[in-house]
């Protein structure tokens, strides 16, 4: 839904109170799942584990959002993800500072966060162009990777040009829905 970037997250949060459809759940946690990992990962420490944890609070969101009225989502959230990792460590029987326990919600993701978060979308991508139909994959590749022009896709592949036209653009189409359909369910 390309229209709901303009949406708050309180008119979200309105439209699930007023029709409990959880695709409005979708978008919000979508819009958080970088959060979530990153603040795992801080606390966590392993990237399994820090995915384990956002999935495990999705669910506690789908399972508290209908019991409760939040105001404030991204607080409401990051409170959600930062309990679950502080009683995973508790239980762990691992000893978390204050310090520790007080990250700051707006604060800067680390570098090593960014390359982690970039690794990730970079693997879900490429995961999605192996999904693609072989002349949309071969399309793409060709187009976007190896910066091929129309005319060079037409040679080495022997499609035509309306062909290789159509293959980019369903191609990129169908990648864009794969891709945020991963992102949508964490696959």
């Amino acid at each position: 839904m390309p229209f709901t970037e303009n949406i708050s997250d309180q008119q979200l949060l309105e439209k699930y109170y007023a029709d409990r459809d959880t695709r409005w759940l979708g978008i919000l946690l979508e819009r958080y799942t970088m959060l979530l990992f990153g603040v795992s990962l801080k606390y966590l420490k392993h990237e399994e584990e820090a995915k384990d944890a956002v999935q495990q609070v999705f669910l506690k969101v789908l399972m508290e959002l209908p019991k409760t009225r939040v105001q404030y989502f991204k607080s409401w959230l990051y409170m959600i993800v930062k309990n679950h990792c502080l009683m995973k460590l508790r239980d762990k029987g691992v000893q978390v500072s204050i310090e520790e326990r007080n990250i700051d919600l707006e604060e800067a993701p680390s570098e090593k966060q960014v390359i982690l978060e970039k690794e990730l979308l970079l693997n879900k991508m490429t995961e999605a162009v192996e999904e693609l139909v072989p002349e949309q994959k071969t399309c793409i590749t060709l187009f976007y990777l190896q910066k091929l022009s129309y005319q060079e896709i037409v040679s080495k592949t022997g499609y035509s040009l309306l062909q290789v036209k159509s293959y980019i653009q369903n191609g990129k189409r169908n990648l864009k829905i794969t891709l945020q359909k991963k992102l949508e369910h964490g696959r």
